[in-house]
């Protein structure tokens, strides 16, 4: 069974601790020896995925090349790991369950109760294994979401459980994180909610092989011994995670903590290898060094949760640290822009970028901005919507089209100039039914975007239903919106940018995600580049 080794990450205490940052850091420094790693997370909701959520409620939706819309933790591992995830890597409640329904109505369960155990534990341990199988990785890391001790995920801890003696102690590794709550009014750390979620994991079946434990302050040696002794796990597998001040900042962490050794050291593996980190700490260190500033506006619907927009927040950390160069977010709601306030809000940036979002809500403000940066020369990236708010707001005032709009916004307006794209039109499932995935894009010789990526075919994920109305485009053009990246296959507009300004990039893809740390995305790294010219002029 075991063709790789299978490493499990549970949380305690509380959620939100940062699994997906444990697993990602832990997944770098295992590659970083010259291991093959790959990272999944189970999410115990029941949507089949998060594509149908509000942002507000689950953060940025991430997708995948094979266009799988997922949890936002499939973005820290790529952007640690630099390699791609997929559909295999987020599974959910609801996916299991519906693969379980699904199987029973076609009869394979013929005479038999189909239970949780073993029917859905099975069909959780088929997702696990498939990518461990699939020959591909040395380690198969499996991130399990919420907190041990929820309903929702005693499911999975069984399987978990299971999986133990399905591979054999030596290709099997629990790691629990948990928190160590400082209490001022004591002054003293306190351990007891730890020993509470792991007597649950016990209770469940399951041991710990290593604790990492998120605090505030440092583990003194009485409190890591009295942890090892009550939790049951060797004192040198009590590892401490303290705040960091950035979530580039755990690798490096949890390499003098040597998690990386304890790991290989419980899974009988020796490596002498010293991990090779080198590249990761130029980027820490221009990141931590930058040698100047700027400030970028983000419009966007859903700003008060800035994690709604995580992979965009991350590309600017990324692209800043390649100018060495700090990016600070201005986080703007669009629904607060006018036309009497734009000079007051935008008017002291650098750059704006419109961000993504659905709906109607905002939309107006969106325009406003775009309207605002283009008439006085601001560096311009709109992303989706923030695209579409371009080519309506040039229309409107350049093409003098006063009426035209997305049919998001108006579906019985007479300028639809963004339009629902017609494999759209007979849709009625909501989930996983959009525009996703990555689609071949070809870029105008000589067009910016051309100089950008430094070749012409180019590979990008979506995720959306609307498109730019072709009706339009010779006008467009004509007027100065040019379509600089099309879609070789079905004649889509991708890319939109304007003549005789200093930078107006508008995709509608999602550049985003696809930044990763080792190679941060050309289009942030020039736009980021151009606002830094703004500054300077």
């Amino acid at each position: 069974m075991a063709s790789a080794k299978y490493i499990f990450v549970t949380g305690g205490v509380t959620s939100s601790l940062g699994k997906g940052i444990i697993s990602s850091s832990l997944g770098k420094l295992l590659q970083a020896r010259g291991f093959k790693v790959t990272i999944q997370k189970f999410d115990p909701y029941i949507n089949i995925d998060p594509g149908t959520l509000n942002p507000y409620e689950h953060g940025e939706c991430f997708v995948t090349d094979d266009g799988a819309e997922t949890d936002l933790d499939l973005g820290h591992y790529e952007r640690f790991l630099n390699s791609p995830t997929s559909q295999a890597n987020n599974v959910t409640t609801g996916r299991i369950y519906n693969n379980v329904i699904t199987k029973e109505r076609q009869g394979e369960y013929l005479g038999k109760t189909v239970q949780v155990v073993p029917h859905i534990t099975d069909e959780i341990k088929r997702n696990i294994y498939q990518l461990g199988e699939s020959g591909e990785f040395d380690f198969v890391i499996t991130e399990i979401g919420g907190c041990v001790g929820d309903i929702e995920s005693l499911p999975f801890i069984e399987a978990v459980r299971q999986v133990k003696w399905d591979v054999g102690v030596n290709n099997f590794l629990v790691i629990h994180l948990t928190l160590i709550p400082y209490l001022k009014a004591a002054k003293e750390l306190k351990t007891k909610p730890t020993q509470h979620s792991v007597k649950q994991l016990l209770e469940a079946g399951i041991q710990p092989d290593i604790l990492v434990c998120r605090s505030e302050m440092h583990l003194p040696q009485d409190i890591r011994k009295k942890l090892a002794l009550f939790c049951n796990v060797h004192i040198n597998s009590v590892i401490e995670a303290l705040d960091a001040d950035t979530i580039y900042d755990v690798p490096i962490l949890m390499r003098k903590e040597k998690l990386a050794e304890r790991v290989l050291s419980k899974l009988k593996i020796a490596n002498k290898d010293e991990p090779n980190l080198d590249q990761w700490k130029t980027f820490l260190g221009k990141l931590k060094n930058p040698t100047d500033e700027v400030e970028i506006g983000l419009v966007g619907k859903y700003v008060e949760l800035p994690d709604a927009y995580k992979s965009i927040v991350e590309s600017f950390i990324h692209a800043g640290a390649h100018n060495e160069c700090a990016v600070n977010l201005k986080w703007i709601s669009s629904e607060t822009i006018t036309e009497e306030n734009g000079a007051d809000v935008l008017g002291n940036l650098d750059g704006v970028l419109v961000a993504p979002g659905f709906g109607e809500r905002g939309v107006q403000g969106k325009i406003e901005a775009v309207k605002y940066v283009r008439e006085n020369n601001i560096p311009f990236f709109g992303i989706c919507l923030g695209m579409q708010c371009s080519v309506i707001e040039f229309a409107r005032n350049v093409l003098k089209i006063k009426d035209s709009t997305s049919t998001e916004i108006d579906p019985k307006t007479k300028n639809p100039v963004i339009d629902l794209m017609e494999d759209q039109k007979k849709i009625t499932d909501m989930g996983g039914t959009m525009r996703l995935g990555a689609y071949p894009c070809k870029l105008k010789k000589g067009s910016k975007v051309n100089s950008i990526y430094g070749k012409q075919n180019i590979s990008e994920r979506h995720r959306h239903r609307y498109e730019f109305n072709n009706k339009y485009l010779d006008k467009m053009e004509a007027a100065g919106l040019k379509a600089t990246g099309i879609n070789p296959e079905t004649g889509l507009v991708e890319i939109v940018e304007l003549e005789n300004h200093p930078w107006f990039v508008g995709t509608q893809y999602h550049p985003e995600l696809k930044s990763t740390v080792l190679n941060p995305h050309p289009l942030f790294v020039k736009f980021v580049e151009a606002a830094l010219k703004k500054k300077k002029s």
